[in-house]
Order: structure tokens, then sequence, then C-alpha cells
């Protein structure tokens, strides 16, 4: 089966019950029981859901894995992901990650003794150096938040199946229409489902997919154990959402061109961030491991570097929102040093390159001339 009739079909089946062709919302905590312990399969909800279960099970279809688990948000993987280690243990994480997941890995489990390490994945030499017999997770977002460096999944997995290091792709950005890191090597994938994945900015949701059913069980305890499961209408709406998923990426991809090509000859542009472009130092790493497209994430800065002129374009813009998040059909705009980002130290957001002048837009589907003319207009008063 293809991926673009995965989207609709993959790991589904019409109701049993009533041949309904999107599966219920069963909006139940619990599940009758025949006799103790004899059930249908379904106990209480927190450990599973019947629409829950139809969410993971197209999860699992579009990445190709064995599993998929939905969660109460993106965070919400990615801590259950880290409940894995123990303290002692040490992660080699992407130098450019989402605000959150920095705050969540420095301000919460590096108390907890485990040990991070921040690096340019691109550099193989310093990446193979960090690796130690306490290194237990790699941790990598391809395409970045919000610079749009790319990681090298195929050569970072050989790394890591060489040493027996669990290896986990935040692929929110690329989603498996443009990339499948399991196919690549990667043991784990993570989404937040919020995203593209549900793509209409009505729900806060999360997903891990792995490729085998050992760590996914351990997974889903961890998951069951401490609570963080999606509830029954929210993963009837991602589902909902996946079933366009690959009509929406590509209009993504269509308008994330145009807009990262008018900004790349703009005079009041300084740099666009963007893998299609031949520009982007890891163009050729987005041309192997992006199928289909570059994706509708384009960050920029100004060539006069000031930061009120980011504030005055993103104060004019009319189609564009801005708002935090992505990945939704309408275009938004976000400052990340004042809004996604701003968890992250001033000088670490230096030293990555997330400047006060930088803007990120999540280029939506709307018909690319009215996003060009938006911007054309916002920058006009800059």
């Amino acid at each position: 089966m293809k991926f673009n009739t995965k989207t609709i079909h993959g790991g589904q089946q019409t109701d049993p019950s009533t041949g309904a062709v999107m599966p219920p919302v069963y909006q139940t905590s619990t599940f009758a029981q025949s006799s103790p312990g004899v059930h249908q399969g379904y106990e209480y909800s927190r450990a599973a859901n019947p629409t829950r279960t139809a969410l993971e099970n197209a999860l699992a279809s579009i990445e190709n894995g064995v599993r998929g688990l939905a969660f109460s948000s993106g965070l919400a993987a990615t801590d259950t992901v880290l409940k894995l280690l123990k303290p002692g243990d040490e992660v080699i994480a992407m130098d450019d990650l989402y605000g959150g997941t920095y705050r969540m890995f420095t301000r919460i489990y590096q108390d907890y003794g485990i040990v991070f390490h921040f690096v340019d994945m691109n550099d193989t030499a310093k990446f193979e150096s960090l690796i130690n017999e306490k290194t237990k997770l790699v941790w990598v977002e391809t395409p970045t938040n919000p610079l749009m460096k790319l990681a090298d999944i195929e050569a970072i997995a050989k790394i890591t199946q060489a040493k027996n290091i669990l290896f986990a792709v935040d692929n929110t950005f690329a989603t498996p229409y443009l990339q499948q890191p399991l196919d690549l090597g990667a043991n784990i994938v993570m989404h937040s489902a919020t995203k593209y994945l549900n793509g209409h900015s009505d729900v806060i949701a999360g997903a891990l997919i792995v490729k085998d059913e050992a760590l996914g069980e351990k997974l889903h305890f961890a998951q069951f154990a401490t609570g963080g499961t999606l509830g029954p209408q929210d993963s009837f709406l991602v589902l909902r959402g996946i079933k366009t998923l690959h009509l929406r990426m590509q209009r993504h991809c269509e308008n994330g061109a145009k807009v990262a090509a008018y900004l790349n000859n703009h005079p009041k542009v300084k740099a666009v961030y963007y893998p299609g472009l031949e520009s982007h130092p890891q163009h050729e790493i987005a041309q192997k491991q992006m199928k289909g497209g570059f994706g509708g994430m384009v960050s920029f800065t100004f060539t006069s570097g000031y930061k009120k002129d980011a504030i005055t374009f993103l104060e004019n813009l009319e189609v564009f929102t801005l708002a935090e998040s992505l990945g939704g059909v309408e275009s938004l705009a976000n400052h990340p040093a004042l809004m996604t980002h701003a968890s992250i130290p001033a000088e670490k957001r230096a030293e990555i390159g997330i400047t006060d002048d930088m803007v990120r837009l999540s280029v939506g589907v709307e018909d690319a001339d009215d996003l060009i003319a938006d911007i054309e207009h916002a920058l006009s008063l800059v």
C-alpha cells in the first residue's frame, strides 16, 4: 500500500458493530467485563481506548512502524521516552531543538541525574567523541526548529546501531509524507501531532512510533503508568487530520518553496532558512532523505539585523496570523526569541544562531499569491 492510500486506509477498518466508516468516539472511561478479568480487549481508557487504538494503528502505518502510541501532547511523548533512562545515563541531542524539548531536558531531567550533550549532528567527529558507555539515547530534530538544520538520519543510525544506542527522531516538521526515519534506521519517531498530523489547529497531541515490539511495550507501560494518554475526541480529530495529510503537505511544500524563493531575493532579507534552497548548507541531505518536497516551514532574518524590524513585520501581517504553533492549514508567523524559544537562555540562542531578528513562518495552504502579497506589504513597512 502506497503512502497516499495509507493515510486513509492504513491500519484502519470499519466499525465491526455498525459498519461506521470513521471509528466512533468512545467517550467512556471504563468497559464492562463479563467476569473479573474477562473483557473484550478494553478495561480502562488510560490503558487503551478503541478510538485511540484506531489512531495508533494509523500512526504505525504511515511511519512504517509496528506500534504507535498517542499522547496528550508532543512533550508528553518526549517525556515518556526519557522515562526509559536512569540517573547517570547520557543523551546526545541536536544543538537546535524546540524550546520545550530543551527546557524539559535541562530543567527537569538534568536535575534527575541525566547528562545532556548538545551538538551539531553534522560534526560527525564531535558527535562520536561524546559517545561512551553511559550514552543511552541520541535525540534529533530534522529539520530543526527554527533554524531548519538537517541531520543525516541514515548516517547517525549506522553509528547508534553499532553502539546499541537508542536513536529517536522528532519528525514533526517533515512528517512521514516527506521522510520516514524508521526506514532510515531510527528506533523511535516522535511527533507533535498538534502540528501537521492533525493540521487544523484544534488539538494538542503527541505520538511515538517504533519498529520493535518490545520497545513499544516498554513505552506503552510508561505511558499507562504515568497517564499521558490522548483522549478519544482528540484521537478522532487527529485521525481525521491524517486522512488529508498527503493533500495538505503537497500544498504546504508548494507554498513553502514559493515563499522561500521570494524571501531569498528580497533586499531587506539577509538569510533564508529552507531546506529546498540550493544555498541551504544541508540541501544535499534534504534531497537524499526528504521525498516529495521540503516542507512548509521557512525562517529568515533581516539585512538590518534589528529586532524592531522583525516585530514591525510581524505586527503588519494580515493573512499570516501572529501565533505560536505551526502545521495548520492557516499560515502562522512567529518570533522564536520572544515566543517558542524564549525558554532557551539568550546566550544559548545566540550561540546556535537564533537571533532576535529571526522570524519563523508556517506556510499554510492558502493561495501562494495572497501569502506573498501579505509578506511584501509587511516588508514594505520595515
